[in-house]
């Protein structure tokens, strides 16, 4: 595998987005290469990750992430686990190679060092993080108001309901309706 190979995917991770190429040539050169045959565990759920592993080529399954606990593809160009590159992390998913699959792992005591030496990379990464942090919070805040807009309609109406029943309950029963009974044909 060239180091091209390493870069082009790299490159295209949203949050190494907008690196300059040296900055992902430093990211690629000291990130370690790893080879995974078919049935190989890449990383376990409830393990403590160290680091972040750029899915590069081959096949790989998250295995019971879904609510089934069925397994997904994850495609290459797929950054797994990306928070264990910066903070200690308790992976919440298992990935296991469905074939031969070839992958950069990013740890976390590597992209320390090189944020060490170029501080740029601090800033880059806190504005890439926060700005996906404001994404998730206008998500939750549309997804806040679809569930509250069904709940205030249901309150209306429960609303609209009483009050047309306490006006009818008020009202002086109108004398009944008598309908006279149809009449034989003679």
């Amino acid at each position: 595998m060239s180091f091209d190979d390493l870069l082009a995917p790299l490159s295209h991770v949203p949050l190494f987005a907008g690196l300059q190429m040296a900055q992902l040539t430093e990211i690629a050169r000291r990130g370690e290469k790893l080879r995974y045959l078919s049935g190989d565990v890449l990383m376990r759920a409830g393990q403590t990750g160290d680091a972040a592993y750029l899915v590069l080529s081959g096949g790989v399954d998250s295995v019971g992430s879904s609510e089934a606990g069925a397994s997904e593809h994850v495609p290459p160009g797929s950054l797994l686990a990306e928070m264990a590159m910066f903070v200690e992390h308790i992976h919440t998913t298992t990935y296991v190679a469905r074939e031969r699959a070839y992958c950069l792992k990013l740890t976390r005591v590597q992209m320390h060092a090189q944020m060490m030496e170029d501080p740029a990379l601090i800033e880059h990464f806190q504005h890439r993080i926060t700005e996906r942090v404001r994404r998730l919070a206008e998500q939750l805040r549309r997804m806040e108001s679809a569930l509250s807009a069904p709940a205030s309609a249901a309150s209306s109406a429960k609303s609209l309901q009483s009050t047309v029943s306490a006006t009818q309950a008020a009202k002086p029963a109108a004398p009944p309706r008598f309908v006279a009974a149809p009449r034989a044909w003679r």
